[in-house]
């Protein structure tokens, strides 16, 4: 798999990669890319008046305690300095914090200790998920360019024996009120790099991420970002490589804007999945994704919602039959590059039998999506088809748009499946159906 460097995310910063030969299309090739402001201002941060320095150990026994320490001392103003190399085996409730810096130059690793992290990591709302720690509060900026590693492998060899294993994901940003994490380094998460929940007002900008597997089992389920129940929150300015989405709005995400990042690997920027669980309302209105280059990925733009009756793909992919919407969604500006699929709407998620998907129409309504100033090369998985938009009923899609859509197979192909969905507003070669 080919890695994508920091150098790249530099390059984004103005415009997209350069196309790989003159025939490929390509967006504005000399024009700069200008960003897009947040949905609503983003507070200001509090003046810090005082430093804490971490002590460490140095040789591999738990800092918790120091670090626990240093955070309280420093708490209400002040600045908390990361400068040396440190090991977490403890959960760490930091859902206190107020008006502090977390200045991480050094290196923060946890501990492979499955059997404690497996009864003792905080236990979240959604989807069985798991923390090392819950950061929250108000007011709280983390960064300093250093290192958190999750000690991944030992995760990734255990999930290979065990699919229903609770892997800790690696930074949990849970009530958090305001406040900016990066820049920092971001390695080896057992599970998702980040969980934003029940959280507003945080902007995520200048994260590298990056942690794959030394064994034959693979480092799986590892999304960059899965916010959930949170609002405005801004994920910009970041390299993103890793084997699951590399953007992911579960439940309850409003106002959200993810912009200028080179994500390699993954499996698109998602919306989803949604209607999971049966009865609860999923909501995801008012999201741009914008100027996003998307390398050796399954998906780019991608809205994945499960069918409308409960049923089970697989020990650890099931549901179905849950309510909600999706409205107001934007990706613009989306270079892909040996992309399976540049486009992938569906609503039989976590399902393969397209009968059941077709017989039990999905509950959750999608409106007003915008897919516009797409370019670049698939892979060849999917050719000569390189977009797939698929409802369960035309009941429950509308105003759903494809506009200067300039991407094409290997061989030069651009065909689309298009089902359920009004072909007038798709500027898509919809030749295929399913």
């Amino acid at each position: 798999m080919r890695f994508v460097s920091t150098l790249q995310l530099l390059l984004a910063a103005t415009a997209f990669a350069a196309p790989r030969n003159d025939n490929t299309p390509s967006i504005s090739r000399n024009k700069a890319i200008s960003p897009k402001p947040p949905f609503l201002p983003l507070p200001d941060t509090a003046r810090r008046n005082k430093v804490c320095y971490v002590d460490s150990h140095g040789n591999g026994a738990d800092d918790s305690k120091n670090i626990l320490g240093a955070l309280k001392r420093c708490n209400n103003g002040g600045r908390v300095v990361f400068d040396k190399h440190y090991t977490i085996g403890t959960a760490l409730d930091l859902q206190f914090l107020k008006h502090i810096d977390l200045d991480i130059t050094g290196y923060i690793q946890f501990t492979n200790d499955t059997n404690y992290w497996q009864t003792h990591a905080f236990k979240q709302v959604y989807q069985n998920a798991t923390t090392f720690f819950q950061l929250g509060g108000e007011d709280v900026n983390v960064y300093g360019g250093g290192t958190i590693d999750g000690n991944g492998q030992v995760w990734y060899d255990l999930y290979a024996e065990n699919p229903l294993v609770l892997r800790p994901i690696l930074v949990g940003i849970i009530g958090l009120r305001g406040g900016a994490i990066g820049p920092l380094k971001l390695r080896y998460s057992p599970q998702w790099y980040h969980f934003v929940a029940n959280s507003s007002d945080v902007l995520f900008d200048g994260l590298d991420i990056s942690g794959y597997s030394n064994s034959h089992n693979t480092a799986k389920n590892t999304d960059g970002w899965d916010t959930y129940r949170s609002k405005n929150i801004v994920i910009q300015n970041s390299v993103i490589n890793n084997g699951d989405d590399c953007v992911s709005f579960k439940p309850n995400s409003t106002n959200i804007l993810v912009q200028n990042l080179h994500c390699n690997g993954s499996h698109g920027i998602s919306v989803g999945s949604l209607g999971q669980y049966e009865g609860e309302v999923d909501i995801v209105e008012n999201v741009l994704v914008y100027n996003i280059s998307m390398f050796n990925a399954s998906d780019g733009a991608r809205i994945k919602v499960w069918p409308g009756v409960s049923s089970e793909l697989s020990s650890d992919l099931q549901g179905g039959g849950g309510l909600g919407s999706v409205k107001n969604i934007t990706y613009d500006t989306i270079q892909v590059d040996n992309v399976d699929w540049a486009i992938e709407l569906t609503q039989c998620y976590g399902q393969s039998n397209q009968t059941l998907c077709n017989e039990y129409p999905s509950n959750l309504t999608i409106s007003d999506v915008w897919f516009k100033n797409f370019a670049g090369v698939t892979s060849k998985t999917r050719e000569p088809d390189v977009a797939t938009l698929i409802c369960s009923s035309p009941s429950v899609c509308s105003n759903i748009y494809v506009s200067n859509f300039n991407v094409t197979s290997p061989k030069g192909t651009n065909e689309a499946i298009c089902k359920n969905v009004d072909e007038s507003n798709l500027q898509l070669n919809c030749t295929s159906s399913s």
